[in-house]
């Protein structure tokens, strides 16, 4: 039961941790940001089995980890409001080719990372850009402007 309780609490010190990195931290981890999570896992590990090393508590741990992830994706799919708490929401980060600066520093992009996701969405200039999202889950949707009556398209970084 111990282990149960421990679990539950670093999930849900995991859960806030994640969601303080903000969206594009963990769309975008670099190298050493990536051994820092891996490392994070193995001291989440020694604080929830402390030194339990049995395939007992093991498995008490896994599954306490993969029940409040199933609560927390229960409450998001029956309840749009806790979807918007606990997944977050999009935010507009260009609007008809400005940058909208109070967003931008909110989810701390720079100027260079939104100009790198248009390059790869194929868009060469802000002034080609209608909309730029910034989606929950760290990606940027961007909505081309109409161009001489064509309706434009939507591609995804």
């Amino acid at each position: 039961m111990q282990i149960v309780l421990r679990a539950s609490v670093m999930f849900a010190v995991l859960y806030l941790l994640v969601r303080l990195l903000g969206k594009r931290e963990l769309g975008q981890m670099t190298p050493f940001e990536f051994i820092v999570m891996v490392v994070i896992g193995d001291l989440i590990q020694q604080g929830v089995t402390q030194n339990d090393f049995s395939v007992t508590g093991a498995t008490l741990a896994v599954g306490t980890f993969a029940f409040w992830g199933l609560v927390l994706s229960w409450l998001s799919y029956l309840s749009p409001k806790a979807a918007r708490v606990l997944e977050g929401e999009p935010r507009v980060i260009v609007r008809h080719g400005e940058i909208i600066d109070a967003n931008r520093h909110r989810d701390r992009l720079t100027r260079s990372e939104i100009e790198s996701e248009m390059r790869l969405a194929g868009i060469a200039s802000l002034a080609d850009v209608a909309w730029a999202v910034l989606e929950p889950n760290g990606k940027i949707s961007f909505i081309r402007r109409e161009q001489g009556g064509a309706a434009g398209g939507s591609n995804s970084g």
